[in-house]
C-alpha cells in the first residue's frame, strides 16, 4: 500500500512540474515576443517603423485573435453560403528559410501573421480554403510569404510566394492548363498583405492606381494569369467605420473591406464583385463576409473535446 501511495505522489508531482515547465516556457514565449517587437533590429538595412505600447498589449499577451463570419460566396455562377475564419496571431520569423522561428535570434523578423479560411458547399461537394500571410510589425517592407491551398473533390491547387530579391512563386494545380509552375515577379503590392497592414497601421495604406497582384484565391479559382494588374485603391472614412476599397478595372472586380476605425482596426465585412461562372452561366455576383464574433484565444492549447463549446462561442 505505500508503494502505491509513492508512485501516486510521485505521478502527481510530475505532472506538476511538467506544468510548471510549459507555463515557464509560455510566459517565456511571451516575453521573448515583446523583446522581439520592441528592441531586437531585424535588419540592418530597413528601417524598422515604431510600435505602439497598445500594439504590444494586444498583440503580445499570449493569444491569436479569432473572428469568424457569415459567408457568402460566388462560386459557379451561384451564390453559397458558408462560413469563413480570420486568425491574426504575432510570431518570430526567420528571414532566410522563410518559416516560424524555434528560437530567440537577432535575426528573427517580428510578423503579424493572418491565417484566412473559408468553408462552403458547391452542391454535394465541399470546398476549403486557406491563405496565409507573414507581413512585418514594422510594417517596412513587403509580405515575406504568402501561402494559398485549396481542396474539393476534383482535386486541389496550393501555392507559395517568398519575398526574395524578387517574387518567388512555385503553384500547382490538377489542371493541364496550370500544372507546376515556378515564376519570379518584380516587387509589387500584394493583395494578399493588405489584410495584415490594416491590422498594423491602416494610415500606411497604399492609394491611388499602381500594379497589385490579387489574392492567390482569386487567381487559382478564376484561372487568371499570375500576375500583377492596374488597380485602383481608395480608403473611405464612414466615421466609426473605414472602407478600403481595391478596383481592378481589367479583370471587372472591386474588393471592399471594411474595419473599425479605430484601434486595433477589427474587420468587421467584406464584400468581393466579381464574374463567377462559365460560359453562358458567367454572372457578376457580389460574394459577402458578415463578422459573427471576435475572441482573443491561445488556441493552440485547446485542441481538447473540452473545448469544443468554444466553436459555439463562434458560431461555427
Amino acid at each position: 500500500m505505500k508503494k502505491w501511495i509513492k508512485l501516486e505522489l510521485a505521478v502527481v508531482l510530475f505532472a506538476a512540474l511538467i506544468g510548471l515547465v510549459e507555463s515557464c516556457k509560455e510566459k517565456a514565449d511571451i516575453k521573448e515576443s515583446m523583446a522581439i517587437a520592441s528592441d531586437v533590429p531585424e535588419t540592418k538595412i530597413l528601417d524598422k517603423k515604431s510600435v505602439s505600447e497598445d500594439f504590444k498589449k494586444y498583440w503580445y499577451a499570449g493569444e491569436a485573435e479569432l473572428n469568424s463570419y457569415e459567408l457568402n460566396q460566388a462560386r459557379y455562377g451561384e451564390i453559397r453560403e458558408g462560413t469563413a475564419m480570420l486568425v491574426y496571431v504575432t510570431e518570430p520569423f526567420l528571414k532566410n528559410k522563410q518559416v516560424k522561428a524555434d528560437n530567440q535570434s537577432a535575426s528573427n523578423i517580428p510578423v503579424l501573421k493572418l491565417n484566412s479560411t473559408k468553408n462552403y458547399l458547391t452542391g454535394i461537394y465541399p470546398y476549403s480554403i486557406m491563405s496565409s500571410s507573414f507581413y512585418p510589425v514594422h510594417d517596412n517592407q513587403h509580405a515575406l510569404k504568402v501561402t494559398f491551398s485549396c481542396q474539393e473533390w476534383c482535386g486541389q491547387v496550393y501555392a507559395q510566394l517568398n519575398n526574395k530579391s524578387n517574387f518567388e512563386i512555385q503553384s500547382h494545380s490538377y489542371f493541364e492548363s496550370e500544372g507546376d509552375q515556378e515564376l519570379e515577379l518584380e516587387k509589387t503590392v500584394l493583395e494578399n498583405e493588405l489584410w495584415n497592414k490594416i491590422r498594423i497601421d491602416p494610415n500606411n495604406l497604399p492609394l491611388g492606381s499602381m500594379k497589385v497582384l490579387p489574392s492567390m484565391e482569386y487567381i487559382r479559382l478564376s484561372h487568371k494569369e499570375l500576375k500583377s494588374y492596374d488597380a485602383i485603391l481608395t480608403l473611405m472614412d464612414n466615421g466609426a467605420l473605414k472602407t478600403y476599397k481595391i478596383e481592378y478595372p481589367g479583370l471587372n472586380r472591386t474588393l471592399e473591406i471594411n474595419f473599425v476605425t479605430e484601434f486595433p482596426h477589427t474587420i468587421e465585412s467584406w464584400s468581393d464583385t466579381f464574374v463567377s461562372g462559365y460560359g453562358s452561366n458567367a454572372k457578376k455576383l457580389v460574394s459577402t463576409a458578415t463578422k459573427i464574433k471576435t475572441l482573443k484565444s491561445p488556441y493552440w492549447r485547446q485542441g481538447s473535446n473540452k473545448f469544443l463549446n468554444m466553436r459555439d462561442s463562434l458560431g461555427l
